[in-house]
């Protein structure tokens, strides 16, 4: 492969991911219902282009799921907790009777994907937009240089007959920048080492979801989520690995404590 061919594609991302990031950056710091509503937004689209991919015969089935969700999502930021967990299954549940075929994978995917965004607005709203950066930084970290690393160093796939691209070396690489972040909230913040250890996990937890995603592709038989972000697909291909950190985070605080080290975790 040529210097070329290999590196076509980087303007193109770069672009889309500034766009991204601007957009980003701007809900994050707005936090409420700016915040919440983009989540929902984000939810959304991502369970529209799940089911797009798992019964892609159905016409209307991607759109009235993806505009549940979106709802749900926006209705359980704005409810205490114990009602909101309801309203994150809810769509799921009814998707079963809409699917033709993938309805498992759906159900399993679709509650992922809304408990993830629940799991974003629990850190914005309860811990700070510190928190929720920290996530943020060690989901993008980790996808930069297990790119980067993957594309210079190569070596060994990570798991050939899902994702063709991904090596051991882009793996370890996300891992190591996911550990800098953690050093760095460390030394800026209150939180203890523990911090190094969940974002190691976090780390490892978003590389999962990102080839979890790339599964269901294969399954599938398409290359991106859909065709949304040039040079990147769809949302489900860029927030796969949020998905997993974010559930992760969530599960994770529960049983260590967040942020560790400081006073009011979970």
């Amino acid at each position: 492969m040529s210097i070329k061919s290999k590196w076509d594609d980087l303007g193109e991302r770069f672009l889309s991911a500034a766009l991204m990031v601007g957009i980003g950056i701007a809900g994050v710091w707005a936090g409420g219902i700016v915040f919440h509503a983009l989540v929902a937004l984000i939810c959304g689209v991502m369970v529209w282009e799940l089911v797009s991919m798992l019964d892609a015969k159905r016409d209307r089935s991607p759109y009235v799921l993806g505009l549940t969700a979106g709802i749900a999502m926006l209705i359980a930021s704005e409810v205490p907790p114990a009602f909101a967990l309801p309203l994150v299954v809810a769509p799921s549940m009814l998707g079963l009777g809409q699917m033709e075929r993938g309805g498992v994978t759906y159900a399993s995917f679709a509650v992922l994907i809304l408990l993830a965004g629940f799991g974003l607005i629990v850190l914005r709203d309860r811990y700070g937009i510190e928190w929720l950066i920290w996530v943020i930084l060690v989901v993008v970290t980790t996808d930069i240089a297990g790119y980067f690393c993957g594309r210079i160093i190569g070596g060994k796939l990570l798991w050939p007959r899902v994702s063709p691209k991904k090596t051991w070396a882009g793996a370890v690489g996300g891992w190591v920048a996911a550990l800098l972040v953690g050093a760095c909230f460390m030394a800026f913040t209150r939180a203890d080492a523990a911090i190094l250890g969940l974002s190691l996990s976090a780390s490892m937890a978003s590389q999962i979801g990102d080839i979890a995603e790339s599964a269901i592709k294969r399954r599938a038989g398409v290359k991106d989520s859909s065709t949304l972000i040039p040079g990147h697909g769809g949302l489900f291909d860029r927030f796969d690995g949020m998905l997993g950190a974010s559930v992760f985070v969530l599960i994770a605080g529960q049983l260590v404590g967040f942020p560790p080290g400081i006073p009011g975790v979970f």
